[in-house]
């Protein structure tokens, strides 16, 4: 079993911190959800063995079952991809909207919010790709999933070499431009590559969810979000999980630290009776 890092308590999002042994050879005992190699099925290199490179792609792997998600893990990561991973509906909205992925695969059956309903989330704000796995093979299920975003459906249990292939297929059928690392407004500039803030050149320090914030809201300047937005967006949580005197408070905080005067804002602006803004400066 691979070593897994974890971002802070309470974060179900797990990254590979070290290769581990191979989980998915064909001797290995069946995996829930994954379909065991049958005597008669030729194994081949692209299945098991030496990496066949995917460009530094990353996935993630949104899957509840601890043993299915390892297992994808390693099989994926043995083929070059790199893979993050979420045990349940909120941290899979958290890393889909804070990690740089390419693709998730996304098990119907999370805990806290449903798959069904991270997919929902997931499509009001991204273009992600989706692949969902369910157990259910009815064709009714199906077309309502593909209806709501999903890029394809896979029936459990499947084979390891399907599941990737149909990864491969769509990604090869557009590739979704990556964001530009740096978001400017005057003497306000957010690095999403290094996490650093800087106000007239100088680097102004912040906790990760400060930056998270700031930087979510610089990328879509003028656009008003509620906090309801915010939680869901930034935090991957809903109001029944999360207070929405988180997001006031982090605003106020972020407020301290980039405004000359934080009673009178000139960057985060707030909507009265909605929520906030983030309003760049006109041009001279």
């Amino acid at each position: 079993m691979s070593k897994t890092v974890l971002d802070r308590p309470g974060d179900n999002t797990r990254r590979s911190a070290a290769p581990a042994e191979d989980s998915s050879r064909a001797d290995a005992p069946p995996r829930p959800g994954l379909r065991p190699v049958g005597p008669q099925e030729t194994v081949t290199p692209t299945m098991f063995g030496t990496p066949e490179p995917r460009g530094g792609r990353t996935i993630l792997v949104a899957e509840d079952d601890h043993s299915c998600r390892s297992a994808l893990h390693h099989y994926f990561e043995r083929l070059g991809y790199r893979v993050a991973e979420a045990a349940d509906g909120p941290s899979s909205l958290r890393a889909v909207f804070s990690q740089s992925a390419d693709l998730v695969i996304l098990d119907l059956g999370l805990p806290g919010v449903d798959g069904s309903e991270v997919l929902i989330k997931i499509r009001r704000h991204s273009a992600i790709p989706v692949i969902v796995c369910s157990g259910q093979d009815s064709e009714d299920q199906r077309i309502r999933l593909l209806n709501m975003g999903a890029d394809d459906f896979v029936v459990k249990p499947f084979s390891f070499a399907e599941l990737e292939a149909r990864v491969r297929a769509v990604l090869r059928r557009g590739v979704v431009a990556p964001a530009s690392s740096q978001i400017a407004h005057g003497d306000l500039v957010v690095d999403r590559g290094t996490r650093t803030v800087t106000l007239r050149d100088e680097v102004i320090p912040m906790t990760r969810k400060e930056f998270d914030l700031l930087a979510f809201m610089a990328a879509s300047p003028e656009q008003v979000f509620s906090r309801e937005d915010l939680l869901e967006r930034v935090w991957g949580s809903t109001a029944q999980w999360q207070g929405r005197s988180t997001v006031t408070e982090h605003v106020r905080r972020v407020r301290l630290k980039i405004e000359d005067d934080s009673d009178h804002p000139r960057w985060i602006t707030t909507v009265r009776g909605i929520g906030y803004r983030f309003s760049a400066p006109e041009a001279d």
